[in-house]
């Protein structure tokens, strides 16, 4: 038997179900698919729970203007749901004069991007806010914060089916194939179904581009190429030094080796990125702790000996390999591919859990669905 729906979200992680969230609010029937057990095992459960600002992206990008936007919908949206959100701040340091134009190249793409809340720090107003932190140079980010991912996700959730929308669990996609009318997906698992729907949002993260290698129909040309960038991260035993963030420059793959606090006041140090083979490799090896500790005293020259366990790790569902330039966010509509109804959700990596309510709202637009009358 065959089920007819109006739309269909891939992937039960925090963009997922902002998306469907989004579309169910709209007056579509929604079904969100997940091949998981539960929300958000993926990705969305393995990082840094950071509200970024949007201090580094590039001009005009989807995900700065998506990073700003979002930020100020998740914060707005939390506080109405009772979900904890705290805006922390964070230090981004200098620590050798050689990164000195790095940093003023970050404070200048920040306030192009229209990030406020910024101040410059001497090293002495630096170590009278975080006594821990040395540096050369510094500023401080106000609006960067923290979240409770899981009960940002677990409220979406709530919003969905309150919509009328709903999650399957454990039905994961066997096969798929572009129809005259949408896309019909057979799903497997315990309750197999097969479903024609008129709107697919593919939001797979790490699944996204084997999805449409598998869709029939689909032209080869638009299915990219998947990488995968491990990020360890080490917890700390022993006092806790922070109560903000506190970020050293970026690297070519990611935001360097940064210490975040959870909202138990608890720290912990990461991600790395180690480029691995598969998104299962998900242990972290106690050996990597070596460069942990030189990039952390960097900035903390304090940190003890034997002070680092190993925590856990995530992969970010890369389109760019190693020694290549970091790519935009790309959410692919019709206009790009040509399959009318599907939306293409790839490379949604940081800040893709700050920017996921406007990531939704984007998609919404490239289905021509109107704006909603309240936000969030």
């Amino acid at each position: 038997m065959t089920w007819s729906i109006d739309a269909v979200v891939i992937g039960a992680g925090v963009v997922g179900l902002a998306t469907a969230r989004r579309l169910a609010l709209a007056g579509l029937e929604t079904l969100v698919i997940e091949a998981a057990d539960a929300i958000g095992t993926g990705t969305s459960s393995r990082n840094s729970e950071v509200i970024h600002a949007g201090l580094y992206y590039p001009t005009g990008s989807i995900k700065a203007t998506a990073c700003l936007a979002g930020k100020d919908l998740l914060y707005r949206y939390c506080a109405s749901r009772g979900v904890k959100a705290v805006a922390c701040g964070k230090l981004m340091v200098a620590t050798s004069d050689d990164q000195l134009p790095k940093l003023q190249a970050i404070w200048d793409q920040a306030h192009v991007n229209g990030v406020t809340g910024l101040s410059w720090m001497t090293p002495d107003e630096v170590r009278a806010m975080e006594p821990e932190v040395a540096c050369v140079k510094a500023f401080f980010s106000a609006t960067t914060g923290i979240v409770d991912s899981h009960g940002f996700m677990l409220a979406l959730q709530g919003d969905l089916e309150e919509a009328g929308g709903m999650v399957a669990f454990e039905a994961p996609v066997v096969s798929a194939a572009v129809t005259p009318t949408g896309i019909r997906i057979v799903t497997g698992g315990a309750e197999p179904a097969e479903i024609d729907a008129r709107i697919v949002v593919n939001a797979a993260g790490h699944f996204a581009p084997k999805f449409l290698g598998a869709l029939d129909g689909f032209p080869a040309a638009h299915v990219p190429k998947q990488w995968y960038a491990k990020g360890n991260y080490f917890s700390l035993v022993g006092r806790q030094p922070f109560s903000r963030l506190v970020y050293p420059m970026p690297d070519t793959a990611g935001l360097g080796v940064h210490a975040t606090v959870d909202l138990q006041g608890r720290c912990r140090f990461g991600p790395d990125v180690e480029w691995v083979e598969s998104e299962s490799d998900l242990v972290v090896d106690p050996r990597r702790s070596d460069g942990f500790y030189a990039a952390i005293r960097a900035y903390w020259p304090g940190l003890p000996d034997g002070a680092l366990q190993p925590d856990y790790a995530g992969i970010r569902p890369k389109l760019h390999g190693p020694g290549t330039p970091m790519p935009d966010f790309r959410i692919d509509g019709p206009e790009v591919h040509g399959t009318a109804g599907l939306v293409n959700l790839l490379g949604i990596e940081s800040p893709g859990l700050t920017a996921s309510l406007a990531i939704a709202d984007l998609v919404a637009s490239r289905l021509d669905l109107p704006a909603l009358e309240t936000v969030p």
